[in-house]
């Protein structure tokens, strides 16, 4: 039993260090912090326009555009990283397949930027 304790000791050691280390960087956090954010600091900014305002307002689809299409290659980053390690083993199918995928994202994306959904004015 205490052999397998030792062997333990060093995986503790460590979770103690970053439990440490994780309240020390968010005590000097706290108390380093400047306490004074400037209007432009607390604005809206994820979506383009403020939470509280009226429900029936117009906004910008633009914002959502650009969403979806990160989304969009998000998706296609979780799709070629496990194609991309068994690159060497993969068959002439499944690389073809891959080059379609890449040339319909491809051909997406550059209907998008023709279309302006990228320009910001």
């Amino acid at each position: 039993m205490e052999l397998l304790l030792a062997e333990y000791l060093p995986i503790l050691i460590f979770l103690g260090l970053a439990i440490a280390l994780g309240a020390i960087l968010i005590l000097a956090a706290v108390v380093l912090a400047v306490r004074r954010p400037d209007p432009e600091k607390v604005s809206a900014y994820e979506c383009g326009f403020n939470a509280f305002d009226d429900a029936r307002m117009k906004f910008d689809v633009r914002f959502y555009l650009v969403s979806i299409l990160f989304i969009i290659f998000d998706l296609e980053v979780a799709f070629l990283f496990p194609w991309a390690v068994a690159f060497g083993e993969v068959s002439m199918m499944a690389f073809w397949s891959m080059m379609v995928f890449l040339g319909v994202l491809t051909i997406g994306f550059a209907y998008e930027w023709k279309k302006g959904a990228l320009e910001w004015e």
